[in-house]
């Protein structure tokens, strides 16, 4: 045993090297949205090339070993925009480095302040970064860089304020841009009805992991768009609960049962109709 370890040594620390990589890559690649289509081309590629090795299929082996770079340059084409967001969060920060006191206190301003935009039916478009910088998004609007809360973010998309039409980029629980624009979702919504602040919503949420938030200027509707996905018709207390799961460990919500003892907001939301057509530029 000792002899092989001595002689074998080398390979076990080669797998354990491949391993942490391969692991590291799965890791920053799994929140992308095409993490599975490349996870799949990439396993049946490895699955043909075993077979046509094993099987000795020399003509196939020959056409993979010579067309390797080639595959490797389409999939980097495809797949550019997934290895690029990959590559930034390699770089950023966890939004969930924030203590859980400073969790709670933002989502409790960030629910009053969407529950006073959808009262007040004054369409908004909220972004909170997360693990992904929004970097590039913010350098098309106007720095503000203020500590986050309701009555700023009112005035921010109150109409006829020079700010309105974009939106809004949350990071690190401040309140650093406002007229930002966002790219518009290219697939096909469900209701096609929908206006450009739920596309830009969608569109920003497929490409990082931004949480984008909606409120819709004619029928007060409050909606959360994440992963790609837009979840619409949430009434204050369903949108307040919705945030916590996000931003809040389960741990954390476990603690502060006990403690929080104040009701949540239950007015309710008309659902978006047909008619709900507002803009990023109202």
């Amino acid at each position: 045993m000792t002899e092989f370890i001595v002689n074998n040594w080398r390979s076990g620390v080669e797998i354990l090297i491949l391993w942490v990589v391969l692991y590291q890559l799965w890791r920053v690649f799994s929140v992308t949205r095409g993490a599975k289509i490349l996870c799949s081309v990439v396993l049946v590629l490895a699955v043909v090339t075993v077979i046509a090795y094993l099987l000795k299929l020399e003509v196939i082996v020959w056409i993979l070993v010579h067309s390797a770079v080639g595959i490797a340059a389409i999939l980097v084409i495809l797949f550019q925009s997934e290895i690029r967001l990959a590559l930034t969060r390699l770089g950023n920060d966890s939004w969930f480095s924030f203590s859980k006191v400073q969790k709670l206190e933002f989502t409790e301003e960030l629910h009053d302040a969407v529950v006073k935009l959808s009262n007040k039916r004054i369409g908004a478009l909220i972004a909170i970064e997360r693990e992904m910088s929004l970097k590039e998004y913010a350098e098309n609007g106007v720095k503000i860089d203020a500590e986050f809360s309701p009555e700023l973010t009112v005035t921010i998309f109150f109409p006829l304020t020079a700010l309105h039409d974009g939106g809004v980029i949350v990071s690190k629980n401040r309140l650093a841009h406002a007229g930002c624009v966002f790219p518009l979702s290219q697939n096909a919504l469900s209701d096609r009805t929908l206006g450009l602040r739920h596309r830009a919503a969608v569109g920003l949420s497929e490409e990082t992991d931004a949480v984008a938030i909606v409120v819709s200027e004619e029928t007060g509707n409050i909606s959360i768009a994440i992963g790609g996905e837009l979840e619409r018709n949430l009434s204050g207390a369903e949108f307040k609960s919705r945030i916590e799961k996000i931003f809040i460990p389960d741990d954390d919500e476990k603690d502060e049962d006990e403690a929080d003892d104040d009701p949540q907001l239950d007015s309710e939301v008309d659902g978006l109709d047909s008619s709900d057509s507002d803009m990023v530029s109202d």
